[in-house]
């Protein structure tokens, strides 16, 4: 019977978007949970349970998790620090919250993961191979990459981009603390317009804060789709991964 509601569920899936594989970025300051450092369970929770829903459901989900809540490189740069070893600190910062996920998959939720790392740490991860990656992925376990790309002055909304294209993503769902691309900032403007779909052009055009330069033009550059949704919100992960209509979708004119 519950192999029937998977079968029923993944046809349902493949008549919309079609997305059987995705990529979820994670910001570190989701983590926090809206506190300035650190890791609330709370969130981790929640956003276990929804992967876990998704992964019942048939769908292969990748997550790449940033590291603000545990250190922030730019700005320790900003006082002095040198970049590329702020970076690297940074890049460490990440592999704490995809432990802290990894345990809440697999310890609550019975989910079969994998954390893959662009810094090597065997004793925690595995070193990051695009193959083993997907090999993972069609076993059905959830794969979570770490330390962004391994090299500094590159941001995790790049590595996300990039893992993305490597295994062969059919999306990237960034979650955050909005509920899509606005044209400013909707905490100080209650009059700022939100978007509900974008061309990738547009979005470099105007400067938008949906990821940076380098993200957007990999994205371009290979048409690879990109879902900007409220991270917390009820049931958002579960319908952005199933491709319904939910915050800004940033795509190619034609589809």
């Amino acid at each position: 019977m519950q192999d029937s509601k998977i079968t029923d569920t993944t046809a349902a899936l493949s008549s919309h978007h079609g997305w059987k594989r995705v990529l979820l970025k994670l910001s570190g300051e989701a983590f926090a949970g809206g506190e300035a450092l650190g890791i609330d369970p709370a969130v981790v929770r929640h956003i276990a349970e929804a992967i876990a829903e998704v992964v019942r459901e048939g769908v292969q989900v990748a997550v790449v998790c940033g590291g603000g809540n545990m250190f922030r490189g730019v700005q320790m740069s900003a006082q002095g620090m040198d970049r590329a070893r702020s970076d690297y600190m940074g890049m460490l910062g990440t592999v704490i919250n995809c432990l802290a996920l990894q345990d809440f998959l697999e310890n609550k939720l019975g989910v079969d993961t994998r954390v893959q790392t662009a810094i090597t740490m065997g004793q925690v991860a595995e070193p990051y191979i695009p193959r083993r990656a997907i090999r993972h992925l069609e076993k059905g376990r959830v794969v979570i990459f770490g330390a962004g790309l391994g090299q500094p002055f590159f941001s995790t909304d790049t590595a996300a981009a990039q893992r993305a294209l490597e295994i062969n993503a059919d999306a990237v769902l960034k979650g955050t603390q909005v509920d899509g691309v606005y044209d400013s900032d909707p905490k100080k403007n209650p009059d700022a317009f939100r978007f509900d779909r974008l061309e990738y052009g547009e979005v470099l055009q105007r400067g938008l804060k949906v990821m940076d330069a380098t993200a957007i033009s990999l994205c371009m550059d290979n048409g690879l789709p990109i879902v900007v949704f409220d991270l917390m919100g009820q049931g958002n992960i579960v319908r952005a991964v199933r491709g319904e209509k939910i915050g800004t979708l940033v795509s190619p004119a034609e589809s």
